[in-house]
């Protein structure tokens, strides 16, 4: 078999591996950085063609405002090292992205070999001319020491998170409500993502900022560095909770997110999709939307619109006037099937930052998660279904003070 053949197995065998599985987009991205190496030897590979090229992008691209190709090389370079750290270590061949290029390294067993042809180092081929390796007993004895204060490093790290956490962990880990509400996201093969809005900007911080738009705004303008104190304070209390259960959360941005994270992982959208806007690419609820208003004293101001509005509801819900002091605002918590059927998706947002901060305490408090169990018939052992509920937060100083229930509705299976 030549050295080519060896090479496009190895990436045969990557793309059907556990780490990949699943993952469309990385596994098409990693063969595609691989024929680019082994056709085109030493010629480098830039992140626009990549981006028009492997991911249809359109020719207008802009790598300095849309960071897709990075964000995914990034992804393919960690479950490159996940995979030769478990399954991989064996192979015959290892392939390598090195930070802050796009051109795949490939390393036979022996290091002898790599697809550019450049010669692997010796262990000690870096060490200055007169410079000889340091006796074996040195090292041994440096790495035992090392090894005995990392691992005291790590003991009084652990006891003092232990000590900190120690209450919530009681409260969170023996809450029975809490463990049913968050089911959906604590049973998937992999850690969930919380995925919170950032919504796009133009101009600059120092000379004054305001929302992207787009009959006039330039693409190129747009700044996606920021998001709500609310949206931040959310994550916060989310991962306090998540804590408690023993369940890693994962963390991202609205504009760095994928459909691969649909299609493969459980998410939890904080914000609306007047903000998150990866919202508006994925299902989403159906009987509290988020709408503009077309008409009226309240003209462009974000809504809650009641598709269904029972007796004595409102056909809409809008935070305080933009003109006055903001001291209510209404959110949406909403758990649906995820883009794929096997996932699950909740969706928590207000109008405003302060009314999703409301929102994500209040499913981060036992008394009103107990409190939706009760109106959803759900006992705490039970098992939670798909559902769509209005939320009224009162806001004092740009705090939530009250969240309460509006209105609930239970959604039927597709």
């Amino acid at each position: 078999m030549s050295e080519r053949e060896q090479y496009l197995r190895q990436v045969e065998r990557l793309a059907d591996s556990h780490v990949l599985h699943g993952s469309e987009s990385l596994c098409k991205l990693l063969r595609y950085l691989a024929h680019h190496v082994l056709e085109h030897p030493g010629t480098p590979l830039k992140e626009y063609q990549i981006a028009t090229e492997e991911f249809g992008r359109p020719a207008d691209f802009d790598p300095a405002v849309d960071s897709m190709v990075r964000v995914q090389a990034g992804r393919l370079r960690t479950k490159l090292a996940e995979y030769y750290a478990g399954e991989g270590a064996e192979d015959p061949v290892r392939i390598e992205l090195p930070k802050g290029s796009y051109a795949l390294q490939f390393h036979k067993r022996d290091g002898a070999h790599r697809a550019n042809g450049h010669h692997t180092a010796t262990p000690h081929e870096h060490l200055p001319t007169g410079e000889t390796p340091a006796p074996r007993g040195w090292i041994a004895a440096v790495a035992v020491l090392s090894l005995l204060l990392a691992v005291s490093l790590l003991a009084l790290y652990l006891s003092r998170k232990d000590t900190a956490a120690s209450d919530l962990t009681t409260r969170s880990s023996s809450s029975a409500a809490f463990q049913t509400f968050w089911k959906p996201f604590l049973i998937g093969p992999e850690e969930p993502w919380v995925v919170f809005s950032n919504a796009a900007f133009v101009g600059r911080p120092e000379t004054g900022m305001r929302y992207y738009n787009s009959a006039r705004d330039p693409e190129g303008s747009v700044w996606d560095h920021y998001t709500g104190v609310g949206e931040v304070l959310a994550v916060h209390n989310l991962d306090q909770v998540f804590g408690g259960l023993r369940r890693n959360l994962r963390v991202k941005r609205g504009s760095l997110f994928s459909l691969d994270d649909a299609k493969n992982t459980d998410l939890i959208f904080v914000g609306s999709p007047s903000e998150n806007l990866t919202l508006l690419e994925i299902p989403g609820t159906h009987e509290f939307i988020f709408e503009r208003e077309k008409e009226g004293l309240r003209k462009g101001d974000l809504a809650i619109v009641n598709i269904h509005p029972q007796d004595g509801e409102q056909k809409a819900y809008l935070a305080s006037a933009y003109d006055a002091p903001l001291t209510e605002d209404y959110a949406v918590v909403a758990l649906i099937p995820g883009l794929n059927p096997a996932r699950s998706e909740m969706i928590i947002a207000g109008t405003t930052t302060f009314g999703t901060q409301g929102a994500v305490e209040y499913v981060c408090r036992e008394q009103s998660v107990q409190e939706l169990l009760l109106r959803l018939s759900v006992s705490d052992t039970g098992e939670i279904k798909p559902f769509e509920a209005l939320l009224h937060v009162k806001i004092a100083k740009g705090v939530p003070v009250e969240t309460s229930l509006v209105s609930l509705r239970k959604i039927a299976a597709p």
